[in-house]
């Protein structure tokens, strides 16, 4: 076993309490000790946190998905969306009103399939019959095509607990929708290990929860601050697979990454590890190299790498100060011409980084 992959003891911590609440509830409340998971330590925090330990899930049923009048990637999602749905769905374009009630609901959860390129002037130009809704939005992170959002959504007041944030990286929305997560075999408990799953928190969770298990889809509704936890990891997985891939003289994938290059993007993923506990106060938990690896090599076979001007602020500004991978952005820039209209604050000493031709993996030449 790769020496990335060391063991870790975490002491468990249990909590037991009741809701209040009408909704549906799913508890998630400690019935025993594991040696190798660290929900508890999580779950622990959240109660401290928000006062729950369990959360409010609503039934899923008809929505909005609104989309741009013009974008490929966002309406295939939304697409998906409406289809995994029960044909009571209403799709409109960013500059439309939503209806009062759809059917016999006057509450419904309103899915923003909108890139970031185009999330920030929506929410400063909402249609007047979306203000007093806001609280219903669901927004869509992950990927290349929804990145990470979270500065968008602080910027304009969407950041906060009880907002529905839906990573949507665990499904392909086309051809077909198919679920492309991946085990990781059991844990200690017995309970089985996965990797690459959607993940959903806030309001509407169990509604998006609901709409995606009920097409083999898998999904969990968790906390925000868990919620967040995973954002970070998927963010830090699309910026540092694509840029260590890209950077080649020829065009590779994902799965190629992982089989060959784990040195490279495991001295990355540290950095950003440390980074994002001085920075973001995230703690990505024990085993997130196993993961991230997992994903790329059962669901990176036909992912070419690629660097996206237009996403740049999305996927890796927020790492631009771990030193490797500001070595690398420069080097995709002045090397290998990517890049061309994105700029950045390099660090001191900036270079051409050691690229490395395979690992030890690959029988490769270091």
């Amino acid at each position: 076993m790769s020496s990335r992959f060391l063991p870790c003891f975490i002491m468990l911590l249990c909590v037991s309490t009741h809701s209040p609440f009408a909704f549906n509830l799913v508890s998630t409340q400690l019935g025993m000790a594991t040696w190798s998971d660290s929900r508890a330590v999580m779950e622990y925090q959240d109660f401290l946190a928000t006062g729950k330990s369990e959360i409010e899930k609503r039934k899923d049923g008809p929505c909005v998905i609104v989309t741009p009048e013009k974008g490929e990637n966002e309406n295939a999602m939304a697409k998906a969306i409406f289809d995994m749905g029960m044909g009571d769905d209403l799709i409109i374009s960013s500059g439309q009103e939503v209806p009062p009630r759809i059917g016999d609901h006057d509450e419904y959860p309103i899915y923003i399939s909108l890139s970031p390129t185009k999330l920030q002037s929506f929410l400063k130009n909402l249609p007047a019959s979306l203000r007093n809704r806001r609280d219903d939005f669901v927004f869509i992170s992950g990927g290349l095509h929804y990145g990470n959002i979270e500065k968008v959504l602080k910027d304009n007041g969407y950041c906060r607990d009880t907002m529905t944030q839906f990573l949507a990286t665990g499904f392909k929305a086309k051809p077909i929708i198919k679920d492309i997560s991946t085990t990781l075999g059991n844990a200690e408990n017995g309970e089985e290990k996965r990797a690459g799953e959607c993940a959903v928190c806030g309001k509407w969770s169990g509604a998006v929860e609901a709409r995606l298990e009920r097409n083999a889809i898998r999904c969990k509704a968790v906390f925000y601050r868990e919620w967040r936890r995973l954002m970070w990891e998927r963010n830090a997985y699309d910026a540092v697979f694509n840029l260590v891939g890209a950077v080649r003289e020829e065009p590779i994938t994902l799965l190629d990454v992982a089989l060959y290059y784990e040195k490279e993007v495991s001295d990355i993923l540290w950095g950003i590890s440390t980074h994002l506990r001085g920075m973001k106060a995230i703690t990505l938990t024990y085993g997130f190299e196993e993961r991230m690896f997992a994903i790329g090599e059962s669901s990176g076979s036909d992912e070419i790498c690629v660097l996206n001007d237009d996403m740049f602020p999305f996927i890796y500004e927020e790492f631009l100060m771990v030193p490797l991978l500001n070595e690398y952005l420069s080097y995709a820039q002045d090397e290998r011409g990517l890049l061309g209209n994105s700029s950045f604050m390099r660090q001191a000493g900036s270079g051409n980084p050691l690229l490395i031709q395979g690992n030890l993996r690959a029988d490769g030449a270091i």
